[in-house]
């Protein structure tokens, strides 16, 4: 089942409609654009590729309708299945798949494993209901950047998708602190057991002041503006990270430089 996304209630194959500008009767106001700098990813002419699965019909809609209000978003296709979702990861361009980990017909983490293969460098942010640390784990630990629990305050899905794309972190707060209450119980024992690093994977001075402030929960604006130094780089130097420690997300280099006494 599929049709365009002036119907999400269906699975979706096209990304922005023509007439998106939204028109405002005399006498009101638009909403104020925010201020987006040049030199971050997602313009209006360039904007971020998203691909949303979600079976959940309702919350789709909810999502779609405030990803497609950004026009620094493209809303690609949308989809309410595993089996829909692997047809949109195989049609379409994406910098970033939405996804629930609880769909009808299998697990969201399938889909996970399958855009990491054809997107290598692509963002994933779970949407889900599971907030348990056993499900927020395993998804970071697959290369999710972004873990939200729906119907949770204080969180905006396009921002999401703009902090993710900008080497950015997205947790529901609520999740956020409860990870680092763990990461801090974990810390007075014993680390696991780990291979001695490579000497290629040493990270240089600037870069792990730039990893301590991602262990921070800082997204790379913040970070440049610490470290005086522009947000290209702080974002070069994380891609830096990342091939040096052979990994895919923040979550993932944190961890292994606090093991191997890098951080």
């Amino acid at each position: 089942m599929s049709d365009t996304t002036s119907n999400p209630s269906g699975v979706s194959d096209f990304g922005r409609a023509p007439e998106r500008r939204a028109t405002y009767s005399s006498g009101v106001c638009p909403p104020a654009e925010p201020l987006w700098p040049h030199f971050l990813t997602g313009q209006e002419d360039a904007p971020v590729r998203v691909l949303l699965v979600d079976d959940d019909e309702f919350m789709r809609r909810v999502i779609a309708q405030e990803l497609l209000s950004d026009l620094r978003i493209q809303l690609e296709g949308q989809a309410g299945s595993v089996r829909d979702g692997r047809r949109l990861l195989a049609t379409h361009e994406f910098d970033v798949l939405m996804v629930d980990l609880r769909l009808g017909d299998g697990s969201g983490f399938d889909l996970i494993r399958e855009a990491r293969k054809l997107q290598r460098h692509c963002e994933i942010i779970v949407i889900s209901a599971l907030e348990d640390d056993a499900h927020v784990i395993h998804a970071l630990e697959l290369g999710a950047t972004g873990y939200l629990l729906k119907h949770a305050w204080l969180q905006s899905f396009a921002q999401a998708v703009l902090q993710v794309v900008n080497g950015g972190a997205a947790i529901t707060p609520k999740l956020a602190r409860r990870l680092l209450t763990r990461m801090n119980l974990q810390s007075g024992g014993e680390p696991p057991a780990m291979e001695a690093p490579v000497r290629e994977a040493t990270l240089t001075a600037r870069e792990r002041e730039v990893l301590r402030c991602v262990a921070r929960g800082y997204v790379s604006k913040e970070i440049s503006l610490r470290l005086g130094i522009s947000g290209q780089t702080v974002n070069a130097h994380i891609k830096n990270i990342y091939k040096k420690l052979h990994v895919h997300s923040r979550a993932q280099a944190v961890s292994l430089a606090t093991h191997t006494g890098q951080l």
